[in-house]
Formats: structure tokens, C-alpha cells, sequence
């Protein structure tokens, strides 16, 4: 093979052309030959017995021309890469092909290179930092919720009331006609709840038990179609009206509830709690905050590849974290009830803002002459071994040593800007709205 009229672009992108002589490309004819002959008809042939030359005979000499090409081009693109040290990313494409008459085949090949990066400043910047409190209201609340999960529920002989739970049938009419989906029996409510759409609930109050009721109410305007903005009757009857009897706040709850002897113990341990959660995420604005900064002070073009690709890894994450392992991205787009533009529209922020991210992390890495150490590596292996219980040298032999490496470094990078990083009052617009930037590494 040989490669020839590299051109790199300002956009970061390369055009060059593979040659490939007249043996090998045969070769990947005759492979094509093989993957498609079973799908050509020649008369006089069983289905896939007739000899290439015949097919090329009938049908031209560049039938197989396009799976040829198709057949080799991975190969003669990693020949280019190594020999032209090109630091590609994405996905290539074939722009375009020639045989020759000595029946060698040029390839042109357009591929995305990984962008170049000038840095700003990046040491020493300043960014708010709130500093987390927890009040004793926000354990009030945690407590109260906690005597409600454990609430006793009885049985009483009165009208409804707001935080009762009932029993109860219903079932629903559009225009004097029920509707699907619109009836239940014996279903068991929290009134005021907002469970069931606006106005519902409301109406429950002050209902009887074992008496005929009717709620009306009017769908709202961005609810199913077929019912979105009408006017609803529903018929209702309560079985049972059920009042909650919370524990008494004592030490004897504090058992119940929790690992604790006392009630003061156990707000206690609540609040330290609540205060770690706080404060992790205020570490985490912070950071955000530091590396969007660095991000805003670098320059650098991002090849539209290199987002897809991270909003492609976004997907794929998600549909694992729910269980979906193996599916087709295309599968999983349509599963969410989106297209491949409006997917792309969604993602592409985020995906930019990470990847703009990364490349910083890479590039302070370069400055910095970051490295992965063998203690980097085995403190890695050994994290991850404990995370998922299972032995360090097992780990090792399943995760990609190249992706482990550019982990470590990006991290010991990240952790450059963030231990030089000066943290600030917030102004009372940034409490208010705090960081959405890239996430910190």
C-alpha cells in the first residue's frame, strides 16, 4: 500500500489517498466474490455456484467493486494512520474510489483529526463556592417524612380529609362516554397527594363512605391526546377512609427507625448526613464552575464527530444504567420517543461541553508532563476491584489498559486546576442558579 496527497485542512479534518495494488485488491474482490454470490442470479448456475468470471461477464467487471472496496478500506486506512502518524477521531469515510487499468484501486479517504488545543489560563482561577448548612427545619422535614413511612393507618367514620388515604372506585366519561384507562376499583389514594390530575382530589374532601359521589374536571392542555383540554366527569365511591396515626417523637421511634438509642442521636447522625450530601455538591458546582472557566479560556475547534460520539457514549450509558445492555443505538432513540435530529438536538450541549472538557484535561496533561504511574495504575485497579467485589487481577484482564491510562491522567489533570483554584463569595445570582458546566472528572 501506499499513501499519497495527505491535505490536512484548517477544520481538522485530512483528505489522502491509499493506494492499493492490483494482488491485494483482488484479493478483496474475491471476498466480495464469496459474500455475494449466493444473491446473483445467473442463468444455467445454481444459486451460487457460478464462477466470478462469469458474473463479471454479465454484469461488469466492477460488480464487486463496491464490497471490494468496502472489504479493504478498514485495513488501508489504519496503514495510513501509522504511516502518516495521523491522530485521527470518528468515524472515516470512503469519498471516493478509482481502479485502474492495471486494476490497482485508489481510495480517498476524509477523516476528522483530533483538534488542536491552545491554553489559557488555567491555574489559580476563581469561582464561588457556597459554603453548605443544614438547618434544623431541613431535619424537621426528614424526621416528619420518616413518621409518615411509618405511620399506622385506622379506619374512620367521617368525611374525607386532606392526608387521609381511601379506598375507592371511579371511573371516568368524556361526553357521557367512559373512556380507557379511566376506571378502577378498590384503588388506594393519599388525598392531597396531587397524584391525580388538578382539581381531583380537591373534590374528595368532605366525601361520605359508601355514598354515590361525582368529580368534575378538565384534562389539562398537554395530556393524552385524545383527552388533553376536555371536560371529565368521573363517578366515584369510597369504601374506606383510612387516618394516619404517626409514632410518637420519642426515643423509641429513634430505635424503631434507625441504628440509634435516642432521638438526639438520630437527627444528629441526619444531619451529618445531609451536610456530606451538601457538600459534595457543592464541591461539584465548584469544580464545574473551575473547569468552565479554563474551557472558556482555551481554544479550540471540536470536530462535530467528536460530540456525536460523546452524545452517542451519553445514550448508551443511559439505556445500561437501565438495564438495557446490547440494544442498538437507533433502538434505544426510538425507544425514547425521539429522531436522530431531535436526540442530536438534545444531546449535543452536554456532549460538547464534555468533550471541550476532556480535550482541556489532555492538554494540561501534555503541559503539566502528566503521567500514569504503576501505583496510579494498581490504586485504579484496586478501586474498581473493591467497588465490584471481585479480584484486582481479574479487573485487569478485563478493562482496556489505553482507556485506564487516559482516565488516570485526565484525572491527575483535572486535580491540577482544582487544588490551585481560588474559591469566592457567590453573587446572589450564582446561589441561585448554580453551575451547569461540564462535569468535573
Amino acid at each position: 500500500m501506499l499513501v499519497k496527497n495527505v491535505e490536512k485542512k484548517d477544520n481538522n479534518t485530512a483528505i489522502f489517498q491509499v493506494e492499493i495494488d492490483a494482488a491485494d485488491f483482488d484479493a478483496a474482490v474475491n471476498k466480495a466474490y464469496r459474500k455475494l454470490k449466493n444473491s446473483i442470479y445467473v442463468a444455467g448456475f445454481r444459486k451460487g455456484k457460478a464462477p466470478r468470471a462469469v458474473i463479471e461477464g454479465m454484469y461488469g467487471a466492477d460488480i464487486f467493486h463496491d464490497e471490494a472496496v468496502q472489504e479493504i478500506a478498514p485495513e488501508a486506512f489504519e496503514f495510513a494512520v501509522k504511516d502518516q502518524e495521523l491522530d485521527t477521531v470518528g468515524t472515516p469515510s470512503v469519498a471516493d474510489y478509482n481502479v485502474g487499468d492495471d486494476k490497482a484501486c485508489t481510495i480517498t479517504f476524509a477523516t476528522d483529526l483530533y483538534p488542536a488545543v491552545t491554553l489559557g489560563e488555567y491555574k489559580g482561577l476563581e469561582a464561588p463556592y457556597t459554603e453548605p448548612e443544614v438547618s434544623d427545619d431541613e431535619i424537621d422535614t426528614q424526621v416528619e417524612a420518616a413518621r409518615k413511612r411509618n405511620a399506622r393507618y385506622i379506619d374512620v367514620e367521617r368525611p374525607v380529609q386532606n392526608g387521609d388515604t381511601i379506598v375507592f372506585d371511579f371511573e371516568g366519561f368524556v361526553d357521557g362516554a367512559a373512556f380507557e384507562g379511566g376506571k378502577a376499583e378498590n384503588y388506594t389514594l393519599e388525598v392531597g397527594s396531587g397524584a391525580f390530575i388538578p382539581g381531583f382530589e380537591e373534590q374528595l374532601v368532605g366525601m361520605e363512605a359508601e355514598k354515590d359521589g361525582e368529580v368534575n374536571v378538565t384534562f389539562p392542555d398537554q395530556y393524552a391526546d385524545n383527552l388533553s383540554g376536555k371536560d371529565a366527569t368521573f363517578k366515584v365511591k369510597i369504601h374506606a377512609v383510612r387516618e394516619p396515626q404517626l409514632p410518637e417523637l420519642d426515643d423509641e421511634f429513634a430505635k424503631d427507625v434507625s441504628e440509634f438509642d435516642t432521638l438526639d442521636e438520630y437527627r444528629a447522625d441526619l444531619k451529618a448526613k445531609t451536610l456530606e450530601r451538601k457538600s459534595a455538591a457543592a464541591d461539584a458546582d465548584f469544580k464545574n464552575a473551575v473547569v468552565a472557566k479554563a474551557v472558556e479560556n482555551m481554544s479550540v475547534t471540536v470536530p462535530q464527530s467528536m460530540i456525536n460520539e460523546k452524545a452517542d457514549e451519553f445514550l448508551m450509558n443511559y439505556a445500561e444504567s437501565m438495564g438495557v445492555r446490547g440494544a442498538k443505538r437507533e433502538d434505544v432513540i426510538k425507544t425514547l420517543g425521539l429522531t436522530e435530529d431531535s436526540f442530536y438536538a438534545m444531546m449535543r450541549p452536554s456532549a460538547e461541553q464534555q468533550v471541550k472538557a476532556e480535550l482541556l484535561f489532555d492538554a494540561v496533561a501534555k503541559a503539566e508532563n502528566i503521567e500514569a504511574t504503576e501505583e496510579d495504575k494498581t490504586e485504579f485497579l484496586n478501586k474498581l476491584a473493591s467497588d465490584y467485589g471481585a479480584e484486582a487481577e481479574k479487573i485487569k484482564d478485563m478493562i482496556d489498559e489505553n482507556l485506564m491510562v487516559q482516565d488516570i491522567v485526565r484525572r491527575k489533570a483535572a486535580d491540577v486546576l482544582y487544588s490551585t483554584a481560588v474559591k469566592t463569595e457567590p453573587k446572589p445570582e450564582e446561589e441561585a442558579a448554580p453551575t451547569e458546566e461540564a462535569p468535573a472528572e
